[in-house]
This record gives structure tokens, sequence and C-alpha cells, in this order.
């Protein structure tokens, strides 16, 4: 017992000299492992910086002459008219149109030592002029090679004396969500600023940017201006593109949205090779599942999405889907999303042969596709088989139960369903519910043989033979206004 008593007054000041110096350590730890983190900020942001730039865009507009109730505030800016939309602008007999230069700012960055530079389509656009400039101060007059407005991503390219400085682009495909990220971009105008965060979410879709939606979520800082810099890693990779924020009051709320590096990837392929961006095609319309589809089709599983529809004479139908399948794997990759599996057939190359396993009557079956070419507009929209967006109508082939809604039985042709207003159709006299017998003198039966027909005319204008209730009447329409 006096042993113990002895160790104890011995030991004790020892002990409360630890405990005391506890906290300490505690704090010093704490604060060295911040260090570290601004260290690897640091690092990445001396390797990133050169080869972000600064956009600026000029194009002549005609604007209404009104008074602009925000005064000279940002909301000029893209990212605002893209979630606000424009100010009031109410007419008057004053408010006649003029026209004036209008200047617009974002970012991007530099991908090749050559000069390709990355960023957003609705930041070069249509623009009449676009200027960049690097960190060193060094502008340049860029060229755009191509935009794809379905997924945002638009390619433009400087002419340098020199090697540029450029970022390696990373796999998106890897990040998970936690891991850090740090945006670059000129937000507000302020050059090469450099915010942290992490990421969020993945797979964000259905928010309506873009047809094309696959958005990576962050919360590290985007504001107007960012729009076309790079989401990075910490290796100092690119692994998105920064494209938007979700804002109730217009500026950072701590959610901004990013274009996985992998997509940017393949339309950036696209748009070097073709100046273009051409999209795989596969027939079908399709659904994801919930709990009451599953049971109405005796699913045990809510896994998968449902063909809802085969299009008649597609790749889809060619290859044996039939409505009602459930597809659950893509090249032996899980298909759980209706957004994920229409951007993977879009960005697949037409020609290529996909593996699908699909779910019928309770059996699983492997069919084998290959992709098609989906047709789309000059804005790259996709274009249905029965749209004609030169002429502005869209058409349906003549059923037993449509010819007689329409009075159309014992006829042939195909049925105008759609007329857009002020279209070539629309001014040459066209109406929905009208028939088509005729283009250029041969009959049609089906509407994607009244689209080769006039694809394939060497001429100017397109002569239809138009059936208007109980009349018959040619018209010649003009192809270009």
């Amino acid at each position: 017992m006096k042993l113990l008593k002895l160790l104890t007054f011995l030991l004790l000041p020892l002990l409360l000299v630890i405990t005391a110096t506890l906290p300490a350590v505690a704090q010093d730890v704490g604060l060295e492992s911040l260090r570290e983190s601004g260290k690897a900020f640091r690092s990445v942001a001396k390797q990133v910086s050169p080869a972000v730039v600064y956009i600026q865009v000029e194009k002549e507009v005609e604007q209404q002459n009104f008074s602009n109730p925000f005064g000279n505030t940002p909301f000029g800016d893209e990212f605002f008219r893209r979630f606000f939309g424009q100010p009031d602008q109410k007419q008057s007999p004053h408010n006649t149109p003029r026209k004036h230069q209008s200047v617009g700012q974002g970012s991007g960055f530099i991908i090749s030592a050559d000069g390709y530079i990355m960023t957003n389509n609705h930041v070069v656009g249509d623009a009449d002029r676009v200027t960049v400039r690097l960190l060193d101060g060094r502008e340049f007059t860029a060229k755009t090679i191509g935009t794809d407005p379905p997924t945002d991503v638009a390619l433009i390219k400087i002419e340098a004396d020199e090697k540029l400085p450029f970022l390696k682009l990373g796999n998106s495909d890897q990040m998970e969500v936690g891991d850090w990220v740090l945006a670059f971009g000129n937000p507000f105008g302020l050059s090469h600023t450099l915010t942290a965060g992490i990421v969020s979410a993945k797979g964000r879709s259905g928010i309506g940017l873009s047809d094309y939606e696959n958005f990576i979520q962050t919360d590290a800082a985007i504001n107007p201006g960012n729009s076309g810099g790079p989401l990075i890693n910490l290796d100092g990779q690119v692994i998105g593109m920064n494209t938007a924020i979700f804002s109730r009051s217009g500026g950072y709320m701590g959610i901004g949205f990013a274009i996985p590096i992998n997509m940017a990837k393949n339309i950036r392929d696209q748009l070097v090779e073709h100046g273009t961006v051409t999209r795989g095609r596969l027939g079908i319309y399709i659904q994801d599942i919930n709990k009451d589809l599953a049971d109405s089709f005796g699913l045990e599983q809510i896994d998968g999405i449902l063909v809802a529809q085969v299009i008649e004479d597609s790749p889809a139908a060619k290859a044996g889907l039939r409505q009602g399948d459930v597809i659950l794997e893509l090249d032996g990759i899980k298909v759980d999303k209706v957004a994920k599996f229409r951007n993977q057939i879009a960005l697949t190359r037409p020609g290529t042969e996909i593996k699908l396993t699909v779910l019928r009557d309770g059996e699983e079956k492997q069919i084998k596709a290959t992709i098609g070419s989906l047709e789309t507009d000059e804005q790259g929209k996709p274009v249905s088989a029965d749209k004609l967006p030169k002429l502005g109508m869209s058409l349906q082939k003549l059923t037993d139960e449509l010819a007689g809604q329409f009075g159309y039985e014992g006829e042939k042709g195909v049925l105008v369903t759609a007329v857009e207003a002020d279209s070539i159709a629309d001014r040459a006299g066209i109406k929905r519910g009208d028939l088509i017998e005729e283009v250029n003198r041969k009959a049609v039966t089906e509407p994607q043989q009244v689209k080769e027909m006039i694809k394939e005319s060497d001429k100017k204008t397109v002569l239809l033979l138009v059936r208007q209730g109980e009349a018959s009447r040619y018209l010649a329409l003009k192809l270009t206004d």
C-alpha cells in the first residue's frame, strides 16, 4: 500500500503535465492538417491557372429602347438569363428596335498545346467576335471550331507562336460524392478566381438546362462568369466544366452544376474531326420503372428501364426489341435511369454494335443491336421521323382510324398533324388535317418518304399535291426564304 502511494505521488505530476499538453498537441495536428490542405490547393492553383482563360464575346444585336430596371448589374450575364429570364420589356411607341454591340464574358480552359479551348456553348454561341485572354495578359482572337447546344459544349481555338500551357483531362466516372474539387474561372469578371468544395452529387438530370444532362453537382462557389471554366480534382485534372447555378437570389447558394468531362470529351472529338456532332439512335420510347409499374408487369424488382414503344423500322425493331421489355444492362453495365441510358445511346457512334440484356416474360435475353444515326436540326436538336423542320410541319402515317376521323376513307397519303406559325408550310396555306398525296409528282404513304424525297431533291422548290377536304391542289414550296 505504501509503495502504491509512493508511485502515485511520483507519477501524478507527470500525468498532469501530459494531460495539460493534449489539447495543444491536438490543436497542432489540426492546424498541420489544414496547412497540408492549403498546400495542396496552392499547388493545384499554380499548375492549373496558366491554362484557364478569360473569354470576351461580342455580337451585334437588336434591342428595344427601354430602361433597364436592374441598372448596371450582372443581370446581363448568361447565367441570370438562363434562370431568371430577361427584364420586362414593355412595348411603347418609343421602344423602337436599335442595333448595338452586346458584350459578354465567361471562362474556358486550354486542352492542347496547339490552342484548342473548351467552354460552354452559351458563352460563345453565335458571337461575331471571341477574344481570349491568358493569365499572363496575352490576348488572342479565337476561331469557333464547333458548338453543340444539346450538351452546351463548345470548342474554340487560338493561334500562338509557341506551345501553350494546357490541362489534362481526368476521368469523371471515378469521382465520388465527398471528393474535393476546385472551380476555376472569372466570376463577375474577376480574372482567375479559385473556389473549393466537394462533389455534392452525381448524375443530376431533369434540370432543364440542356437536352442531355448528367451533371456533377458541387458546392464549390460558382457565380456568373464561371461558365465554361474547369472543375478540377486534387491531381490537377479536369473532371467537369462549370455550367450553371441554382439560385433564388441571383448569386451563389451552394448548388452548382458541371458537365462531366467524359461527356465533353466525346463532343470534343467529334467537333475536332467534323465540326458537328452525330448522335446515336436506337428508336425506342422508354420510361423509368416505379413500384406500381413493377407490380403491373409482374416484376420482382424496379431495376432497369421499361420499353414503352418500339418505332417501326428502327434499329431497335430490327434487333427484335419489343414493347414491354425491361432493359437491365447495356454492354454489361447496369441500367437504372432513363436519362443515363439515353445519354449513353446518344454518345455511341452510329454503326456501333451494342449488347442489351432484357427481361421478357420473366426470362433474361441477350439482344444485339446496331446503333443508327439520330437526325438533328441546325441547332443539334433531335428531329423525329415525322417532322419537317425546314418546312415547319409534322406528319403522320394515315391509318384507318385517322382516315375515318378526317374523311379520307379509301385515300392514300401522309397526314399533316401540326403546322408551325409563319413557317414555309403555313405561308403556303397548309393546315393541320391536310393530306399530302404526292411529292414532286410521286405518290407517298410514309412520313419518311416525304423527308427523303425533299432531302434528295436538287431543286430549290418542292412540289406537293395536297388534299384539303374533298379537293386536291398543287403547292410549290420554296425550301429557302
